[in-house]
C-alpha cells in the first residue's frame, strides 16, 4: 500500500526534458531545445545529478531556454512556502518534510484522494499565486499586456511512491539534509508535521520534523 510521496517540484530551466543525465518528461515542445536531442525519459527513483555527462552540451541548451532559468531568493523561496502551507490547508493534506532550495523543492506527503501529479501540480499553482502577490514573481518582466507572468516551474514533476515506513522516514531525512548539501542553513516550515513511525515494540515514535 502507498503510504505517500516523495515530489519534486523544479524551478523552470533546472531540469530540461533533454537533459543527458535523463529526465521525467516523454517530449520536448521547444525547437530552441530539440536541436540539442530529443526527450531522456527515465524511470529510475536514483538521483541522477551526479550522472556523468556532457556539461558543455547542457548548457548550452539552457542558454536556448525562451526565458532564463528561474533560481529563487530568499524572499521568492519564503512565498513558495507560504503558498505551499495554503495549499496544505485549504486541500488538507499532509506533508512530512518540506524543503524548498534556489531551483527545486522538495515534499514528502502523505497519500491522499488526489493523485500525486494533481498534488504537485495544486502546491505548485499556489506557489505562483503567493510570488504574484507578493509581487516577487522571478518572471513578471517576461508578463505580456493583460496576461500573468510565464510560469516559474517546470512542467511535470519527478515523484517517488513510499510504501513503507521505513521509505517514508528515509526520503523525510533526505529531503531535510537538502539545505546542508547545498550550504544552506536548516528548513522548518509550519505546514510540515511529524510523522508518526513504528518502534519495533509497537510503540509510536514522533520522529521531530527539524531532524537533519
Amino acid at each position: 500500500m502507498v503510504l505517500g510521496y516523495h515530489l519534486i517540484l523544479s524551478a523552470y530551466g533546472f531540469w530540461l526534458p533533454n537533459d543527458p543525465r535523463g529526465s521525467w518528461s516523454t517530449f520536448v515542445g521547444s525547437w530552441e531545445l530539440y536541436r540539442f536531442g530529443a526527450a531522456t525519459t527515465t524511470t529510475c527513483r536514483r538521483s541522477l545529478a551526479q550522472r556523468p555527462h556532457d556539461r558543455e552540451r547542457r548548457l548550452a541548451a539552457k542558454r536556448a531556454l525562451k526565458y532564463p532559468a528561474v533560481r529563487f531568493n530568499g524572499r521568492q523561496a519564503q512565498a513558495v512556502g507560504a503558498g505551499f502551507g495554503n495549499r496544505v490547508r485549504e486541500s488538507q493534506l499532509t506533508a512530512w518534510a518540506c524543503t524548498i532550495l534556489p531551483e527545486h523543492a522538495h515534499l514528502v506527503i502523505a497519500r491522499h484522494t488526489y493523485p500525486a501529479e494533481q498534488v504537485a501540480n495544486l502546491l505548485k499553482g499556489s506557489a505562483t499565486t503567493d510570488l504574484l502577490r507578493r509581487d516577487l514573481h522571478p518572471l513578471a518582466g517576461y508578463a505580456a499586456a493583460g496576461w500573468r507572468p510565464p510560469t516559474p516551474w517546470a512542467r511535470g514533476q519527478w515523484k517517488v511512491f513510499l510504501k513503507t515506513e521505513a521509505e517514508v522516514d528515509r526520503a523525510s531525512r533526505y529531503v531535510e539534509a537538502n539545505p546542508a548539501r547545498e550550504g544552506l542553513p536548516p528548513q522548518k516550515w509550519s505546514f510540515v508535521v511529524p510523522y508518526p513511525g513504528t518502534c519495533p515494540s509497537g510503540e509510536v515514535e514522533r520522529f521531530p520534523s527539524g531532524r537533519g
